[in-house]
């Protein structure tokens, strides 16, 4: 068992194997804390090596859930905070998990699949007297927040023209896994497209109108109407949309930002933004679930319409 340092924090982490989890590592270890305990059904996490060898480790989620529950009896191993990175479809049930064992959670995007979700974690909040933290990291990204402050500050009686396009390519395997299967991703515009609508939204306000205009298993296109911007988006999977000329340049990655006729770029500055959403939290500044509920709106309207 490792013993807790002076000012650090005892960490566990749901969903060890995936993509995104060496980030949530990297954090805990830069902000100078442990990780305690790690869970995944999947046990190709070698990862874990480079950050914290000693952290046990569990494939069944009822012996992880039992870990937690001793460590919070032993009192000084309690697990602080959980980090969760697990399929979307999980998320709900695992930052539970969590509030049971006396943690806080902090949980990647999309934070729940459906609004309703929020609310009902809304409340487990009050009854337990813990945070549920999201990872909105756009919001701190310097460029992002720049943007932000130049519309209020301009203050446009007239609403801004927006065009977004991403494109992210994915291989065959996407579709054969869980991302692939719209009950457990939300589908494209939820597992790839969430943080942008919740960048979008806080740049530029609340959803007045959400049409959408294509909604098919590797892309989406729609239109929605803000406050403050006209915005048309697409978003997609398939490498066939990356612009020819990055394809010859070996880029599966195309991301578009266009405010006016103006292009706006962001593509630098996202190394260290999870870290950056981990020394927030730790400070009490997070991103708490509520702040969610208009991205997790947007897709869910998106999800379900034909």
């Amino acid at each position: 068992m490792q013993q807790k340092k002076l000012n650090t924090y005892n960490f566990g982490l749901i969903g060890a194997a995936g993509y995104i989890a060496p980030r949530h590592m990297k954090a805990i270890k830069d902000t100078g804390n442990q990780l305690i305990a790690a869970l995944d059904p999947n046990d190709s996490v070698g990862i874990i090596d480079s950050y914290f060898p000693d952290a046990d480790f569990f494939t069944e989620a009822e012996r992880f859930d039992r870990h937690l529950d001793k460590l919070r009896r032993s009192g000084n191993h309690k697990i602080d905070y959980v980090s969760i990175c697990s399929p979307n479809y999980l998320h709900d049930a695992h930052i539970r998990m969590s509030l049971r064992n006396g943690s806080h959670a902090i949980c990647e995007k999309p934070i729940v699949l459906n609004p309703w979700n929020i609310d009902a974690l809304c409340q487990l909040e009050q009854e337990s007297g813990l945070h549920i933290y999201t990872i909105l990291q756009l919001r701190l990204h310097p460029a992002i927040i720049e943007l932000r402050n130049k519309v209020k500050k301009q203050n446009r009686p007239e609403k801004y023209d927006v065009i977004l396009k991403y494109i992210t390519s994915r291989g065959k395997w996407y579709h054969f896994s869980w991302k692939g299967n719209v009950q457990k991703s939300g589908g494209v515009a939820t597992n790839i497209g969430i943080h942008f609508f919740d960048m979008l939204t806080w740049i530029f306000g609340n959803v007045q109108e959400n049409k959408v205009h294509l909604n098919a298993p590797d892309k989406a296109s729609g239109y929605l109407e803000l406050e403050n911007a006209r915005v048309q988006w697409f978003l997609s999977l398939d490498i066939n949309d990356v612009p020819e000329e990055e394809r010859q340049k070996g880029k599966r990655t195309f991301r578009m930002l266009q405010i006016n006729n103006d292009l706006f770029e962001f593509s630098e500055g996202f190394t260290d933004l999870h870290t950056l959403s981990y020394e927030e939290i730790l400070k009490g500044n997070g991103f708490r679930v509520a702040e969610a509920m208009k991205s997790v709106e947007v897709v869910q309207h998106i999800r379900n319409k034909k």
